[in-house]
Parts: C-alpha cells; structure tokens; sequence
C-alpha cells in the first residue's frame, strides 16, 4: 500500500490498480487545494467542502464508489466498516464517520475531523489498526494531546497526523516523542513491514 497527503485531511491509499481516497476536497473548499486525481472508492468523513469532494476523485468514465456515512461496505478487494462520531468542523456540530478499512493485507482506521475522544464501543473492541489516521490540528478536531491521548489507546502500529500546521505537527510530535520525524513524500508499506511496531509516527507533507 502507498499513502500520500494531498490537502487538508485528504489521504491517498493505491495498491496494485486500486485507489481509494479519504476526504477528497470540493472545489467549494475555501481553505485547502482540490482533489486532483481519480479512485474506485472515496469516503466521506461529513458532509463539508473541505471533505466532501467525491465528484473530483473522478476521471472520465472511472467514477468512485462513493461511501459517505455509517455501514458495512465492500468495494473491489476492500471492505470497510463506518461508524458515527462527533465533529465541530466548521465551527458547529456535525456527525463524522470515522472508516475501520480492510485494503491490501493492512487496517487502516480513519478518523476523519473527529472531535472527541470517546469512540463507538465497537470501534474499540476492533483489533489494533496497523495504520492510525489522525486530526491534530484543533479547530473543531482533536488538539495535539487529546489526539496523542487517543492514538495511544488505539494502539496503532503506524500513526499518520492530519489536518495540521506547523505549530500543531511540532506539539503533537514533542507528545509522542517523535520530535526528530521529519516529513516525507509517501509511505510505501506492506504487512510485513508493521511488525513489531507501536505508535511509529510518520508524517506526509501535502
């Protein structure tokens, strides 16, 4: 699997012919760069520009599987589960799906704008995730120790920030102890590579 950050809480995963996009960003966004590139599935955090840009992740006659709510799903080799959540992105309340995703022999669990640190039981209750995607940058979404707070009680094998500045990135990386990361392109990663690892933060630039 392949992992890159576009734009806000944008995240590409692709493996073999397959992508799927987290986030995609509307045109309508005032604050951060369109999606720009075609995907099988895209899922829907909640329902604001920022994040609910499904009709860009679209090239020609290859339109995404959209997936924008709570639910079991399945698409091509991927299946997916969704569950309710809070968010005060925008500055109001909002639901936001966080995703618990099955894609190329890896877990991947989305949490979207994500605002408070009390999860669905079920989610919980759901093996560790090999990947941890995370808001850290406040402004509606968890601040830098409430999202460090939770990636430790997630217990993830990889931890990737999203929706961050350089003031929060540097916050939550003092947090985690991770203070010397340094952000990079992509993150190439098979099964194999996760073993072993606890709370391994990596940061994409966008």
């Amino acid at each position: 699997m392949i992992l890159t950050y576009h734009s806000g809480a944008c995240i590409r995963a692709q493996a073999g012919d397959t992508t799927l996009v987290f986030a995609p960003v509307s045109k309508q966004s005032k604050d951060f760069k369109p999606t720009n590139f075609g995907a099988d599935a895209a899922f829907v955090p909640l329902n604001h520009p920022d994040m609910n840009g499904s009709s860009e992740a679209g090239r020609g006659d290859k339109q995404p599987f959209v997936i924008d709510g709570p639910g079991e799903y399945e698409v091509k080799d991927v299946t997916a589960s969704g569950f309710a959540s809070g968010s005060k992105w925008g500055g109001e309340p909002r639901t936001n799906t966080i995703y618990y995703v099955h894609f190329d022999g890896l877990s991947l669990l989305y949490l979207g704008a994500l605002s408070e640190l009390d999860l669905h039981p079920d989610v919980l209750e759901m093996d560790s995730p090999d990947i941890l995607v995370i808001p850290i940058g406040g402004n509606g979404t968890l601040n830098p120790a409430e999202a460090q707070k939770l990636a430790v009680k997630l217990e993830a094998k990889i931890v990737i920030p999203i929706l961050w500045d350089d003031k929060t990135l540097k916050q939550f990386l003092k947090e985690a102890g991770e203070e010397n990361v340094k952000p990079v392109d992509k993150l190439t990663v098979k099964p194999r590579d996760v073993v072993g690892k606890e709370s391994e933060v990596v940061v994409l630039s966008s």
